[in-house]
C-alpha cells in the first residue's frame, strides 16, 4: 500500500541530508488524498502552494515575482516546523518565475521533512515533469531522493 511505503520513508528521510519525499503520479491518481491521510496522521496541515503563492504574486510585477518568490514561499511555509506537506506545487515550474523546483524543495527539506506531490512520471531514478515539447518539460536526476510512485490512475479519489 502506498501509505505504508510513505510512512516507511518518513522514518528513512530523518537520516538523509535532504529530508524530501516525492509522491509522483499522473493527474487524478490520488496524490492529494494520500497527502491528506499522512497530514491527518502527523497532525499538520496540507499547504496548497499554488493557491497561497499565486495570490501573493498576483499584485507584483513579473520582475518582482522572480525576486520575491523565495521570500513569499518562506512566509507560506513558515519556520520551525518538523514537517511540511505541500500539494499543488505546479507554480514552481512556471518558466516566467525562473526557479529550479527541485532546488526549492531541497532547500526547504534541509530544515524539516518535506512531503510533496508532483504530477509526473518516474523512469529509473529520473523524474519527468510534463511532456516533451511542453514549455515546463524537465527531467531531474533523483539519485538521493525518496520517491513514492503511483502507477495506477484513479479516477475517483474517495
Amino acid at each position: 500500500m502506498l501509505q505504508d511505503k510513505l510512512k516507511q520513508y518518513l522514518k528513512k528521510a530523518e537520516r538523509m541530508y535532504y529530508r524530501l519525499i516525492l509522491l509522483v503520479g499522473e493527474a487524478d491518481s490520488g496524490k492529494t488524498c494520500i497527502l491528506q491521510d499522512i497530514a491527518n496522521e502527523l497532525g499538520i496541515p496540507v499547504i496548497n502552494v499554488n493557491l497561497e503563492l499565486s495570490s501573493r504574486l498576483l499584485e507584483l510585477t513579473p520582475d518582482q515575482r522572480v525576486l520575491q518568490f523565495q521570500k513569499l514561499l518562506e512566509e507560506i511555509t513558515g519556520t520551525n516546523h518538523q514537517a511540511l506537506i505541500l500539494d499543488n506545487i505546479e507554480i514552481f515550474f512556471d518558466k516566467t518565475l525562473k526557479q529550479d523546483p527541485l532546488r526549492i524543495l531541497q532547500k526547504l527539506s534541509r530544515n524539516c521533512l518535506v512531503v510533496t506531490a508532483l504530477n509526473g512520471l518516474v523512469e529509473g531514478k529520473k523524474l519527468i515533469y510534463a511532456q516533451l515539447g511542453h514549455p515546463e518539460y524537465q527531467v531531474y536526476n533523483l539519485e538521493n531522493t525518496l520517491i513514492v510512485e503511483i502507477k495506477d490512475k484513479r479516477i475517483n479519489n474517495t
